[in-house]
């Protein structure tokens, strides 16, 4: 048996524990400014190619109060002295902006954020670390793993109708349990990956953690080597080998149809025809799950011409998401149709900012986690994919994206 792509990233079999340098290193400015604490407390110059670290404004941005500006003052100041890669408010959501040519197959990323294992989908270890360990690793560039053990998923097939990929993590997630990968690497393979383009795979990737995953790791194939070829970049495929896992579960992804995650957990899905009807009183699209540019562009054509009925918030993934949705009319169509545009960033999804619950409020949200008081203190989320919450914008509660692509 060969290792997994996992193993042979990280140089050790499942269990060991290796030191690897860190090829990439970001934080935003919620752990980043815990990041800079513990680093000016340990009283040690930078360690670490600055070209190989990035500071990404998302979380709170523009800030809300004058402690969160005066924070991120701060870090911005420090990311200035030190020419630090910096991505300032509006840039976007870190993992979305990072997917944009900064992260290579073969190579070791590390975020201060929990969905960083987003760039597993360029055949990259990627996953989160605390702003500690972060810290570490600005005076070291390096850092310590135990090997995971890794998690086979055969994807066979091709989605229909308008099942998407989201549909996908959140099967996942439902098969896996919440914590039934914990510290597993979740390595996706089968003859229905070439059916899924880059989006699809950072949504899935990016939903990874939701299981306890480590990281979620697709091969770098034609599909990756052509979206890098983008930002310049000339990679060679990753080829897939006879791999020993812990486990192997097999989708096959026709069988895939939309569905809602619901309150309060991930891993408890419903098919979107058994919560037809449901009243809501926001939809959110957005977030580092779902608010790249094919999540807007699926989105719009449903409310295209038409008017939602609920508040409806829409948030890119980035700038770049935000000016080639504007010019491909995207923008234009969702703003008739009643939508909000927020800034590009995470938006109302961590609750403290641009569209946060109202206690009884009832949300179906494109992002990640739907767990009790996220979005705002007693509010309810549901998650579904962008069709599903377009749907549901245009009937005012949860509805069926397939009566709608009909």
């Amino acid at each position: 048996m060969s290792r997994t792509l996992t193993e042979q990233i990280l140089g050790g079999t499942a269990g060991e524990y290796v030191d690897r340098s860190v090829d990439r290193a970001y934080v935003h400015d919620g752990t980043g400014v815990l990041t800079l604490q513990a680093f000016k407390e340990m009283g040690v110059p930078l360690g670490i190619d600055v070209s190989r670290i990035a500071v990404l404004y998302d979380h709170i941005c523009p800030a809300n109060t004058g402690l969160t500006a005066d924070l991120q003052k701060e870090l911005r100041s420090f990311a200035k002295e030190q020419s630090i890669p910096f991505s300032d408010c509006g840039g976007g959501i870190c993992h979305q902006v990072m997917s944009e040519g900064c992260i290579l197959p073969g190579e070791v990323v590390v975020g201060a954020d929990s969905h960083s294992c987003t760039g597993g989908a360029f055949g990259a270890f990627a996953t989160g670390v605390g702003a500690t360990d972060m810290a570490a690793i600005w005076a070291s560039g390096e850092t310590w793993f135990r090997v995971p053990e890794t998690i086979g998923i055969s994807l066979n097939r091709s989605l229909r109708g308008a099942a998407e990929a989201k549909d996908i993590a959140l099967s996942v997630a439902a098969r896996l349990g919440m914590e039934g990968a914990t510290y597993c690497a979740l390595e996706y393979t089968g003859d229905g990956v070439p059916s899924l383009d880059m989006e699809s795979r950072l949504c899935i990737c990016n939903m990874g953690i939701e299981t306890g995953a480590k990281n979620a790791i697709f091969y770098a194939d034609d599909i990756c080597r052509t979206y890098l070829g983008q930002f310049g970049h000339r990679i060679a495929p990753q080829i897939p080998e006879d791999c020993g896992y812990r486990e192997e579960i097999v989708l096959d992804l026709d069988d895939i149809v939309p569905v809602v995650a619901l309150p309060h957990r991930v891993d408890t899905i419903s098919p979107v025809t058994e919560c037809t009807g449901i009243e809501v009183d926001q939809v959110l699209l957005g977030t580092c799950t779902n608010g790249r540019y094919s999540d807007l562009l699926r989105f719009s054509r449903l409310v295209r011409g038409k008017r939602v009925r609920v508040r409806t918030i829409v948030v890119p993934a980035s700038k770049a998401v935000l000016l080639q949705a504007s010019r491909d009319g995207i923008i234009s169509d969702l703003i008739e149709a009643g939508c909000i545009i927020v800034s590009p960033g995470c938006g109302p999804c961590l609750g403290m900012h641009s569209g946060v619950l109202g206690d009884g409020d009832v949300c179906l949200s494109t992002a990640n986690r739907n767990f009790k008081n996220r979005m705002g203190v007693g509010g309810t989320i549901y998650l579904a994919s962008p069709a599903t919450a377009a749907a549901t914008a245009l009937e005012g509660c949860i509805a069926d994206p397939e009566v709608h692509y009909a």
